[in-house]
């Protein structure tokens, strides 16, 4: 039996959005009928997940936004999310630090509007989501999980992070963009986690990504299966390198693994 982890943008979903191909969907149903669990290791949290992913394919269980939550078989293993005080620091510093950014929780998420932001850039990557509703950041204290970040600037993004080092992880998506958990969370030690939980060796374990916050989980696991959409870095350091995700990627993956 193996425990195989899913990340889902370029890996489980690529360039249709939030639809996953047939063949990935027909791939997941058969490992589970063969008795592999099948997990989804994801950087979002439940509110951008638990609208769309679970109604079309049928998973074992979810880790969400960056190992901060998790759930199996309907039960909540655990969920951790900064407390009153630390999120309300955490706001401050960000104004204090120019520092833009998108609070991620497990019902909502949350954000300054548009005309608020310090950045062009992070003000012109949000227009393009406002479609999704977000509360406000004063709305958020007590209720999120993780962050986004943009820094148009080094000095006020290195401020940000020497005042938290010790508090939270910073994992750099590219470009001044930034996902932020807190410190001791991560798709890697999520992973593990579930895995001690369950009684399963991380030998058994399997992790499919593409990008470089899967780089930890991919090195985690027993065995690491990139995506032919993967960066560079990342199919250089799995142990196989499958399909694009839009070219029946997820099925070549497991097929390779044997688990079909």
């Amino acid at each position: 039996m193996k425990l195989i982890f899913f990340d889902i943008d370029g890996t489980l979903v690529g360039n249709r959005g939030q639809i996953l191909e047939e063949s990935t969907k027909a791939a997941i149903a058969r490992a589970r009928e063969n008795g592999h669990i099948c997990i989804v290791n994801t950087g979002r949290t439940w509110k951008l997940v638990g609208d769309w992913l679970p109604a079309q394919a049928q998973f074992d269980g979810y880790l969400l936004g960056c190992g901060t939550m998790a759930l199996y078989r309907g039960e909540t293993l655990w969920h951790r999310t900064f407390s009153k005080e630390q999120g309300s620091r955490i706001i401050q510093a960000m104004d204090r630090y120019g520092v833009d950014g998108l609070l991620e929780g497990e019902k909502e998420n949350y954000t300054k509007k548009l005309s608020e932001f310090h950045t062009e850039t992070f003000r012109r990557f949000m227009e393009i989501r406002y479609h999704r509703e977000y509360e406000t950041e004063q709305e958020a204290i007590g209720y999120f999980d993780k962050l986004f970040l943009y820094a148009d600037y080094r000095e006020g993004l290195e401020g940000f992070r020497r005042e938290f080092q010790s508090e939270l992880l910073f994992i750099d998506r590219d470009q001044g963009f930034w996902e932020v958990i807190p410190a001791g969370c991560s798709k890697g030690r999520g992973m593990e986690k579930l895995a001690q939980t369950l009684g399963i060796s991380m030998k058994d374990t399997v992790a499919i990504g593409d990008s470089s916050n899967d780089l930890e989980m991919l090195q985690q696991a027993g065995t690491s299966i990139a995506m032919g959409n993967a960066t560079q870095a990342i199919q250089d350091m799995a142990d196989y390198v499958t399909t694009d995700v839009m070219a029946d990627g997820i099925w070549n993956a497991l097929d390779w693994l044997g688990v079909l």
